[in-house]
Formats: structure tokens, sequence, C-alpha cells
């Protein structure tokens, strides 16, 4: 049992889809694959035009592991792959490869070279070459269908209830905390400056309340993105203040989960303004987290 896609992050339409295949494989008593692809299909058919990526490959192999799925199977999408014909990727990858006795996938599912396939050939296919497909209808909810495209633009805009309530569950960005120019701990706020992967879908710029993911810890902070303007910066940055731990976090990787946004990314006129602020700033954080 098969089902195939590029599954960015993992949103309320894929977990639905992903359970439904996950369900035809135990009842059918069969190993239930996931097929995904990286990189993402647009950076090598269209080079320069990846999309945000909202979920790492770890994180998405978590997220199928938790819903059931066993296998987990990543295949790189090379310039051959994209042109290759709908009908030899199916007999090639999903038949010769794979032996695929069912295929479970979204009714917009393409395939193929230039996405010529359809779930319509698909069914076709398999009639031909002896497995059944199932096709699933997206997922909405009144005129909204969720989507990773609508997802990242609610990023994009900073909307991270939004994304969330769309994802069903809070968006997370991954890094590896480095040494910035210290100038939080100078302020009375020291903050983990994490370096993001490349393609992460950062939010809108402002300060957002986050939960902070280190190894088996869950901690809450505020975080700042941004340029820091007050202090004429120009590098974008992710920096986070845990609260109420003074911690060494350089070298780790951490993960946030942003909860909401609490305002925009502002200039100050000193740095005093700047951290009356931040002090209003985790007020807030504290009150949504309800920490004392």
């Amino acid at each position: 049992m098969v089902t195939i896609g590029v599954f960015d992050g993992m949103h309320r339409g894929h977990v639905q889809l992903v359970g439904q295949a996950v369900r035809r494989a135990r009842e059918m008593g069969l190993p239930g694959v996931l097929m995904t692809f990286d990189p993402h299909p647009s950076e090598v058919v269209r080079p320069g035009s990846r999309p945000a990526q909202l979920t790492t490959l770890r994180r998405r192999a978590e997220l199928v592991e938790a819903l059931g799925m066993e296998v987990f199977l990543v295949l790189p999408f090379t310039v051959e792959l994209s042109r290759m014909p709908a009908d030899e990727f199916v007999h090639e990858v999903l038949v010769e490869r794979l032996h695929v006795a069912v295929v479970v996938v979204g009714e917009n599912f393409t395939f193929g070279h230039k996405a010529a396939g359809n779930t319509e050939l698909l069914r076709i296919l398999g009639r031909r070459f002896g497995f059944t497909v199932e096709g699933m209808g997206l997922l909405s909810h009144g005129e909204l269908t969720f989507s990773s495209t609508y997802i990242r633009s609610c990023i994009d805009a900073g909307d991270v209830a939004a994304a969330a309530a769309a994802l069903g569950r809070a968006h997370r960005v991954e890094g590896i905390v480095v040494r910035g120019d210290q100038r939080g701990r100078s302020l009375g706020y020291p903050t983990a400056n994490l370096l993001t992967p490349r393609y992460a879908a950062i939010p809108a710029d402002g300060v957002y309340a986050c939960r902070f993911l280190h190894r088996c810890r869950e901690l809450v902070a505020a975080v700042s993105i941004g340029t820091n303007p007050t202090f004429s910066g120009s590098e974008r940055r992710v920096e986070a203040f845990v609260l109420d731990l003074d911690e060494d976090f350089y070298g780790e990787r951490v993960a946030l989960d942003f909860v909401e946004r609490l305002r925009g990314m502002c200039r100050f006129d000193t740095p005093e303004q700047l951290v009356a602020q931040i002090d209003e700033d985790v007020a807030r954080t504290r009150t949504l987290f309800d920490q004392p």
C-alpha cells in the first residue's frame, strides 16, 4: 500500500490522507509506504522557485510514524525523474520496485513529465498492472481548503494562529543556536540566536510567544524575528528569550513552536524604550502560557 506526495507541513488534509492509507494497509495486511520527494519538485522543474519549507524531512518522518505509517520513503527528485513519462513512473517505480497493490492519493494528485498524469490515468494504469487506486477529496472548512500554499501565506503574514488551525498543531521552526551580537544579554534579555535551514518558512518580522523545545524539555520563550532596527541591523535573525532560564544553548539543536504573534517589529529611539517593550512582551507571553 503506497501513498504519494510532497506532504510538506503534514497539515490536517495530509493527516486525513495518511490516516486512510494506514487503515487500508492494516485491513489488507500490507506494509504501508509513504513516498515523498527531495528536493521539492518545483526546485528541479523551475530552479529558484522552491517554496518555503514548512517541515523538515526529519520532522515529516516523525509525524508520519506517529500516524502509524511503517515506511517513510524519500525518492530523490532529479531532472531525469522529472522527465519520466507518467506511465513509465508507474511501471518502474510503483510496480517493478514496490509491487504496489493499493495507491491512496488526493484527488488533485499529478505525476509524470509536465504533471501529465492524474488520478484518472492512475486508475487506468492500475487496471493494466493489477493495483487499485483510492482518491480522496481535499479537506475543507467552510470555503477554506487546507493546503501547504495557504499555510505558507499565513506564515508569511505572521498569522501563526491561522497556520496552526490548518496544520492541526503549531508551526515549528528548527535550528542550531549560534553566537549573535551578545546585545540581548547587555539589555537583560539574553537570547538564543537560531541558524535555520535555508528554505525554512520563517514567520513575518515581529515578536511571538513560542514553545521552546530542547531535547526532552518544553520551555516558554518570547521570540523576535527581524533585523533589529533599533540598532540599525541588516541581517534578519530569529532570536529566542527563554523565560526564567539562563542557560548556554550554543551548538544545540532547538525548535520553536509558534503560538501567537504579539506585535510587529518596531524601531525604538532608545535602548530603554526597547527594554520597556520587551518587558511587556515577556509579560504577555507569561499570561498566554499561564506562567507565574
